[in-house]
């Protein structure tokens, strides 16, 4: 075993779940065909054309933003002398990724596409997805900071407050 851990560098599980992931990618791609992938008519509706979009998009854009807005918030919470031992990072990440997923998923009813099918399926229009998503992400940081403020009121104080 470790002579495997010597030579490929980690566990051997994490071989075992590369192969299965690959193995699965395999099994798509043959199921749906590559061409099934590709529009030739309209090159920009192709799933290709967005999953590289998407790579581009995360890998290039948002991932080194939302690094640096990570980075930001554990060295704001320490950079100020102020000392607790109650993190805020995680009652502000577990929201934003609440928000950020719902953003996703809400997308088209929030920039309204598809307004004539939306409209002629469901006899109703898409104007509150926007501001039913901004009340979703407002309720979630909400809660979050209930918790946050709660388990500020009941951490242990330390030496002092056991005294007084």
């Amino acid at each position: 075993m470790s002579v495997f851990r010597r030579v490929y560098g980690s566990h051997p599980l994490h071989l075992l779940t590369l192969v299965a992931g690959f193995a699965l990618f395999g099994y798509v791609i043959a199921t749906i065909t590559p061409a099934a992938l590709w529009n030739p008519n309209t090159w920009w509706q192709s799933i290709a054309v967005w999953f590289a979009a998407a790579i581009i998009a995360h890998d290039l854009v948002l991932f080194p933003i939302y690094a640096v807005a990570d980075r930001l918030l554990l060295t704001t919470g320490a950079g100020h002398g102020v000392v607790s031992r109650v993190p805020v990072v995680n009652h502000i990440r577990v929201p934003m990724l609440g928000s950020a997923l719902t953003f996703l998923v809400f997308l088209p009813g929030i920039i309204k596409q598809g307004a004539p099918t939306f409209r002629a399926a469901t006899g109703l229009t898409q104007d509150v997805f926007l501001g039913r998503w901004l009340l979703l992400t407002a309720a979630m940081f909400a809660v979050s900071a209930v918790v946050y403020a709660i388990r500020l009121a009941t951490v242990d104080r330390g030496p002092s407050a056991r005294r007084a």
